[in-house]
């Protein structure tokens, strides 16, 4: 149904209102004994009723919750529940999280087992705050960006969260590409290239890698497809609790995937020479490829083409398609998330709803066109190189979702008793300072490797830029208390002055 206008200083969230209060679009039921409801977070009247167009772009059906005995484990709730996590967890697995693994394998050995499970906990944490969001609110990230931000922060946000999905979706092209050449037996005419600060490379690459910004707002919206009564305490509860267990089984499973990939690569290549590399392939069926590692003995710089080179050298031809199957399958699976992240986001910032086909039509072309142009002016190895960047991208976006995200969830006004506790928010504040210092130190080591002075005016102004938003963020969250009104100013209803807090026409 149509979402209703918010009337002068209406409370944002859970308040002791009658029936008649403004209630979000999703709503079913009635308040509970004392009144409270949560999520009654509102938005701006629109023109009209809201409608679907052809295809659809948001979720308007909601799976029902089987009834079982009250307090109780139910595996029937746990499957009713299950799904949002799990397409999530897609992400986890695409071609630039299967480089970044056994290119950490290769390059650190097992030294970087500790960055892959820090980083997929912090990842559960990132996704836990999101489910909790959508599902006490109502609304995803996006939309609740474009009710508490004023409109140049929130475009700048915006263009952000794009860019990073534009990135992955370039990730995916590069690995179809090379998925491709391999079942077409494809060949490399140059040498591997090698790698600056190769250990710090992989490491931010993991990170990136793992937790994707979009992937964040995807999980808010997702959450929100299951049908839970936001006027009852105890079914709020329960869907925090299933969504968080489903989300830690589907992680859990990526991780030891990713795990196993880092670990079999790292025993395969860890100071391993492109000499080594070579006489392996030459003895083998596949000795045609054993040309594309150079016979010399610097330590080889496996990428997933090589990946799958090397498996088909040691273990036949079988394993060479198995592997670029499989890679084909992560870049179109992970293809479907990029763009239910891309609906979601610009629905919510933007209010603009395009038709799934629209939507994959933008989103492909910014990534396919970039991709392209390097692979014919270029080679496979360069686009490789690419992947290892799109993964730093991934992680210098990350606060630009994370710290939203850490905001709003510590927002009384907004969440009321389910708010972050204070051992939450310094955990989660702790690891996002920390994530910000290793993508601070790996920019000042990398810029001096720039190849012409030109490029340091670019980078000083994309700092700037990068720097005054992540400010603005940082300081937004820290007068999360009282709430935020349009023009940033604190207010004691949490947000709502006249009408929906940072929302303009």
């Amino acid at each position: 149904m149509p979402v209703r206008g918010c009337p002068a200083r209406q409370p944002l969230s859970a308040q002791r209102v009658p029936e008649s209060a403004v209630l979000m679009s999703g709503d079913t039921g009635t308040p509970n004994q004392g009144g409270t409801r949560y999520g009654s977070i509102s938005s701006p009247p629109s023109p009209g009723p809201q409608q679907a167009p052809p295809g659809g772009t948001y979720l308007s059906e909601k799976i029902p919750i089987p009834d079982t005995e009250s307090g109780a484990f139910s595996l029937r709730k746990l499957w009713a529940f299950t799904g949002p996590g799990f397409l999530m967890s897609i992400a986890f697995l695409d071609p630039g999280n299967i480089e970044s693994d056994l290119q950490a394998g290769a390059v650190a050995g097992f030294k970087l087992l500790w960055v892959l499970l820090w980083a997929t906990v912090l990842g559960l944490l990132c996704q836990r705050l999101a489910a909790r969001l959508g599902v006490v609110t109502g609304k995803d990230l996006g939309e609740v960006c474009h009710l508490y931000y004023p409109k140049v922060p929130r475009t700048l946000l915006w263009l952000t969260i794009e860019l990073a999905i534009v990135g992955s979706d370039m990730q995916e092209v590069i690995g179809t590409a090379i998925a491709f050449s391999l079942l077409s037996a494809g060949r490399y005419s140059r040498g591997a290239p090698g790698c600056g600060q190769p250990e710090l490379l992989q490491a931010v690459g993991i990170i990136g890698a793992i937790i994707m910004p979009h992937n964040i707002y995807l999980h808010s919206s997702l959450v929100k497809s299951r049908e839970v009564d936001r006027s009852r305490r105890a079914d709020i509860r329960e869907a925090n609790m299933y969504f968080l267990i489903e989300a830690t089984i589907a992680l859990s499973v990526s991780f030891f995937i990713n795990l196993f990939v880092m670990a079999v690569f790292g025993q395969a290549f860890y100071k391993q020479t492109n000499q080594a590399a070579f006489n392996i392939c030459a003895n083998s069926s596949l000795h045609d490829y054993a040309t594309i590692f150079p016979r010399d003995n610097l330590t080889v710089a496996v990428d997933i083409y090589q990946g799958g080179v090397i498996l088909g050298c040691l273990f036949g031809p079988a394993a060479l398609y198995i592997w670029a199957v499989g890679l084909l399958a992560a870049g179109q699976s992970s293809t479907m998330t990029g763009t239910y992240a891309g609906q979601f986001v610009m629905e919510g910032f933007l209010k603009l709803r395009w038709s799934r086909f629209a939507r994959v039509l933008l989103t492909r072309s910014c990534a396919i066109l970039p991709t392209v142009l390097l692979a014919v002016f270029r080679d496979l190895q360069d686009l490789s190189g690419l992947n290892d960047l799109l993964n730093v991208l991934q992680s210098l976006l990350l606060p630009f979702a994370v710290l939203p995200i850490l905001t709003f969830t510590s927002m009384p006004a907004l969440m009321q008793e389910f708010a972050n506790g204070l051992v939450s928010k310094i955990i989660t504040s702790s690891i996002m300072v920390l994530v910000c210092a290793v993508n601070l130190y790996f920019v000042i080591s990398y810029v001096p490797s720039l190849p012409h002075p030109a490029y340091f005016s670019l980078v000083a102004l994309l700092a700037a830029a990068y720097l005054g938003l992540t400010t603005y963020l940082v300081l937004l969250c820290q007068r999360v208390p009282g709430g935020l009104g349009r023009q940033g100013e604190e207010t004691t209803d949490g947000g709502c002055s006249g009408d929906a807090p940072g929302a303009s026409s």
